[in-house]
């Protein structure tokens, strides 16, 4: 297991974990707001987002019928192997405390959820899943709406709410999001190879 620290890693890649601290300090405890702080906490949780993963459900049964149930299909288990690869794979050999667990900054951050997790902070599963899961979303659905590039914001403002918290620096979101976006892409090739484009008639 490789593990991120301040110190042993080479000067160039300290450098950026030195960036990574000045950014993070800045997110969490400078660029902050008392909207944010209400309102970013609650918009990481699953359980905000039911309405739009029920509308999802229901466009595509509607639209596309057996194909969209599918297209479902693919779209969880985009979610769950996304998933696995983080959490299960990077975050295995990678160990990289989160800053509220971080012994030289832990004091110093602005926790503002209940609990911190003791799994390693790279990288964002958070920011890996939801990343994969709008670029699967947007490319096998780009042909029936351009509303459809609005998934990037929701899925980036997951993403930015993990480093509001405190539970993770923008280099491990940064790279959730790079790792998340191919696999998506990589699902939806998948997906339009065997199922085709979905296009509203």
């Amino acid at each position: 297991m490789v593990l991120l620290l301040n110190n042993g890693n080479p000067v160039t890649f300290l450098s950026i974990l030195q960036f990574d601290h000045w950014l993070f300090a800045r997110i969490n405890r400078q660029w902050t707001n008392a909207f944010f702080d209400h309102v970013l906490p609650y918009l990481r949780e699953s359980e905000i987002w039911v309405p739009f993963y029920l509308f999802l459900l229901v466009f595509v049964t509607i639209n596309f019928g057996k194909k969209g149930w599918w297209w479902s299909f693919a779209l969880i288990m985009t979610a769950i192997i996304s998933d696995l690869i983080s959490s299960s794979l990077v975050k295995q050999f990678i160990f990289r405390y989160r800053p509220c667990r971080d012994p030289f900054i832990a004091d110093q951050v602005r926790l503002l959820v209940i609990y911190c997790p003791r799994s390693s902070s790279f990288v964002s599963s958070h920011a890996c899943n939801h990343f994969a899961a709008a670029v699967f979303i947007y490319i096998t659905l780009k042909n029936t709406s351009n509303w459809w590039k609005l998934v990037f914001l929701w899925a980036f403002s997951i993403s930015y709410a993990q480093i509001y918290v405190g539970v993770h620096y923008p280099l491990d979101v940064t790279c959730g999001i790079i790792l998340g976006c191919f696999i998506g892409y990589m699902m939806s090739i998948f997906f339009r190879k065997q199922f085709g484009s979905l296009t509203l008639k």
